[in-house]
């Protein structure tokens, strides 16, 4: 089997080395085989739940203040501007 060097930042390395009883290469190896898949899929995109999850508990209690007008405007912006990001993009035939 192939070797790659990966690298990280100390603060995590240090915290990984807390905890020398896991096989760091199979954590990376297992991460790298799931993103693949997700590549191959075409999903890259993370579940709503999970987003949330990752911003935190006080990011979720206002967003479900929100009124549904600010997700439409919200919704509408982001739209519009994808599409000025990706407009002038040519596609190879």
């Amino acid at each position: 089997m192939p070797n790659i060097t990966l690298s990280v930042p100390l603060d995590v390395y240090k915290k990984m080395k807390e905890y020398s009883e896991i096989r760091w290469s199979e954590v990376a190896r297992k991460a790298i085989v799931e993103y693949l898949e997700r590549l191959e899929k075409g999903n890259l995109e993370l579940p709503a739940k999970d987003i949330l999850k990752m911003l935190g508990g006080d990011f979720e209690k206002k967003v479900t203040k929100m009124p549904l007008e600010m997700y439409e405007r919200a919704y509408k912006k982001a739209r519009e501007a994808e599409w000025e990001r990706t407009k002038s993009f040519t596609t190879r035939t």
